[in-house]
């Protein structure tokens, strides 16, 4: 089966439990009202996902005069790549970290937190920026975003399930009330999961192709990783359902293969990287 094909279960699923969600909390009704709110919310998406995320994230447009050395990395990136020069943003925390956005790579756009900028090399920024470009070629941004949407919708509605307890079209009771609170979540966390992990390695491995240089990008994942650890990113800790667009997890503790975790272990990323510029890996 192909990773497009696949995707598409895992967001028909997502799909799914939003609907299912409904029926919980009031029976046909809800099941009919949760569908639609899931066809709504994936056309919300495919037209202003970039516009959603990058507002989340408080980031800023940069151009040439703002931020020449960014702007024109990108810029021979995406001539590297075939694609459209992108729109760039820059996201002011302290954390170093990335992600990439848009419904299609004419409507593309990439972001980089001020901490990137200024805790890792240029040649390492061009690696990171190398991996959200290999993102925008394979597609993944709108699938990422939609991704992220429903898992925020189903966050939402699992939050207020509380207040649908006593509805009587509820067919389950306060069983199907502790389904839509618990188990509903960590099931969007397990789809969100299956379609970030495939992604990265992916992802990598393009980006590495695209700058030419797969050690830039293995030692700006080892860096971005050891910095990410102590320094929180609020606006990801605010929007967690965004988590899986970064490069590296923005959240603290997710820096390992966790059952949640919607990232790959970086040590496992960094030893591919470096079997792909023929370097041994240090662990192994």
């Amino acid at each position: 089966m192909s990773g497009y094909a696949k995707t598409a279960i895992l967001l028909a699923a997502l799909t799914a439990l939003v609907g299912g969600l409904g029926y919980l909390l009031a029976g046909t009704g809800g099941l009919v009202i949760g569908l639609l709110v899931a066809f709504a919310m994936n056309a919300f998406a495919y037209w202003n996902s970039d516009k959603m995320v990058l507002r989340l994230h408080n980031a800023r447009e940069v151009d040439e005069r703002s931020a020449p050395e960014l702007v024109g990395t990108v810029r021979q990136l995406a001539a590297n790549a075939g694609l459209p020069m992108p729109r760039v943003y820059l996201v002011d925390t302290d954390q170093p970290n990335a992600f990439a956005t848009g419904r299609n790579p004419s409507n593309a756009a990439v972001a980089a937190t001020t901490g990137l900028l200024s805790r890792l090399s240029v040649e390492e920024v061009a690696g990171v920026m190398a991996h959200e470009l290999a993102h925008v070629r394979n597609r993944d941004t709108l699938i990422m975003t939609i991704t992220a949407t429903l898992a925020g919708a189903i966050a939402v509605i699992a939050n207020f399930a509380f207040f649908f307890r006593g509805n009587r079209n509820n067919p389950l009771g306060l069983i199907g009330v502790l389904v839509a609170m618990i188990v509903a979540p960590l099931a969007a966390a397990l789809v969100q999961m299956a379609i970030s992990r495939a992604r990265e390695y992916e992802a990598d491995r393009i980006g590495a192709e695209i700058c030419g240089k797969p050690l830039w990008l293995a030692s700006a994942l080892d860096r971005i990783q050891q910095a990410a650890r102590g320094i929180e990113n609020r606006a990801a800790e605010r929007h967690p359902a965004t988590a899986h667009m970064f490069i590296i997890n923005p959240l603290h503790g997710g820096g390992r293969d966790k059952l949640f975790s919607t990232h790959p272990s970086t040590e496992n990323r960094i030893r591919r990287l470096r079997e792909m510029a023929h370097v041994p890996s240090p662990w192994g």
